[in-house]
């Protein structure tokens, strides 16, 4: 069987890994960038200068690929099954997501590129052109205050630069955060030297910065435009194949075409384009799996939102509102939480700053299991007699549980690959190499186990 794959980024290389381990197909994989496939997630500690590029490649096995890497694919051929004129029998489109760029005067240049001075955020090399931007630099203006922009603004604001966050809307991450929410982080924001400016619509690029609708003129030596991505369904569209917001998927990921599927940020399923790692790489184990005959389909994603930078931490989950809503404000602290629940389960959740019970939220969550009586044990990390919930340590875990959300990766599994570091974890069961959230989680579990069943120390090196 030939497998072709065309992108190569975190879909694409997840992808192509899970068919190779089940199957002895021929794969090709066509990816437009240069680099080897590597975790965008991370992009920000880049831009923070926490991150080595290094770093961010991914641990997913490329050994037996036939990679064509710096190459755009010209067209896909359906009827003859081609892509660039060679056969496939089964085609796997991962071509991801493009940044917006927004109706702004003088923002692109005649051919569609932000002109010099202005940056998007989005790839390994847009980062790399932020970072020589940013040299000699001290200001920043970032357009969009949703999930990509705050990134980018902690990454600058911990390089030294004095950073303005512009946002259009009237608060920071309208999808996922209430107005309450919103408020809190911008609160945080500010006090990490970030200046928030919301119900602030830029109209044209300056010389010197922005402009704005009532007229108002910021300014800045570097602009950074994060104002979201679109799918990337330019290839999907001239194929033939069925688009509306992505390429139009089923529930065996299938499009229009049976011979042709799509996964993560380009595809639409039952009206829905995730944009999130952990949705495509539950459907790259979908395809995978159909590809070697066996059962599988896919039902959609519960989708957890985590901004984790020096100073923030956020996760937001499913609905704002439902039948009861409790919630707990402490603006000094940078604290926010609100439980969304219907029929004594969680359909949503914000946790805004240091809340030691995040994790058991987001379990709620996923596995959809009552919550308990006492919501404020949620909502504060305290019991009804007021003592703080002890932090879940590796001991008090069930094997079940799951650490690392991105790549469903349980306790169990963790204990079980016999690996007594970080690194050796995450080669054997690529724990911490999706959003990064669980890295303290995961770096408790081999602490506690040296503790209770320690190995050699050459063992423990080795891995």
């Amino acid at each position: 069987m030939k497998v072709t794959i065309i992108g190569y980024g975190m879909a694409g290389a997840r992808v192509a890994a899970e068919i190779r381990a089940r199957t002895d197909a021929t794969i090709t994989v066509f990816g437009a960038e240069p680099h080897r496939a590597y975790n965008r997630i991370l992009l920000s500690g880049l831009l923070a200068g926490k991150t080595r590029e290094d770093d961010l490649t991914l641990v997913e096995p490329h050994h037996g690929l036939d990679l064509r890497l710096g190459t755009e694919v010209g067209a896909i051929d359906t009827a003859r099954r081609t892509v660039n004129g060679e056969e496939y029998d089964a085609l796997v489109l991962a071509t991801g997501s493009r940044a917006l760029l927004p109706p702004v005067e003088n923002l692109v240049t005649e051919d569609g590129t932000p002109p010099e001075g202005v940056s998007v955020f989005r790839t390994l090399d847009d980062c790399r052109r932020i970072l020589k931007d940013a040299t000699g630099a001290g200001t920043a203006l970032v357009l969009g205050g949703g999930l990509l922009g705050l990134e980018a603004a902690r990454g600058l604001a911990a390089r030294g630069l004095r950073v303005t966050v512009v946002h259009a809307a009237g608060h920071l991450m309208e999808r996922q955060l209430d107005p309450a929410a919103g408020a809190v982080l911008t609160g945080t924001l500010e006090r990490l030297g970030i200046t928030v400016v919301v119900d602030a619509l830029a109209v044209a690029r300056t010389d010197g910065g922005l402009r704005l609708e009532d007229g108002t003129e910021l300014t800045a030596d570097l602009l950074v435009v994060a104002c979201g991505v679109r799918p990337e369904t330019t290839l999907a569209a001239r194929a033939g194949l069925d688009v509306n917001r992505g390429v139009v998927v089923d529930d065996h990921l299938r499009t229009s075409d049976p011979h042709i599927y799509a996964i993560g940020d380009c595809a639409e399923h039952r009206g829905t384009v995730y944009g999130l790692v952990a949705p495509a790489w539950e459907q790259a184990a979908v395809v995978a799996a159909q590809l070697a005959g066996e059962t599988a389909h896919y039902a959609g994603s519960r989708l957890v939102t985590r901004l984790k930078a020096a100073g923030i931490d956020l996760a937001a989950m499913g609905a704002m509102d439902g039948g009861e809503v409790v919630s707990y404000t402490d603006p000094a602290r940078g604290t926010y939480a609100r439980l969304v629940i219907d029929d004594d389960r969680l359909a949503g959740a914000i946790m805004l700053g240091d809340n030691p019970t995040v994790g058991q939220v987001v379990q709620l969550f996923d596995r959809g299991t009552p919550v308990p009586p006492d919501r404020r044990a949620l909502l504060l990390g305290r019991a009804l007699g007021g003592d703080a919930v002890p932090a879940e340590s590796p001991a008090l875990m069930p094997d079940a549980a799951v650490v690392c959300r991105c790549n469903d990766v349980t306790k169990g599994a963790i204990v079980r690959c016999g690996a007594r570091t970080v690194t050796g974890i995450a080669a054997a069961t690529r724990a911490t190499t999706g959003c990064g959230g669980c890295a303290d989680a995961v770096a408790g579990i081999p602490d506690w186990l040296s503790t209770v069943d320690p190995v050699p120390a050459d063992l423990g090196a080795a891995s």
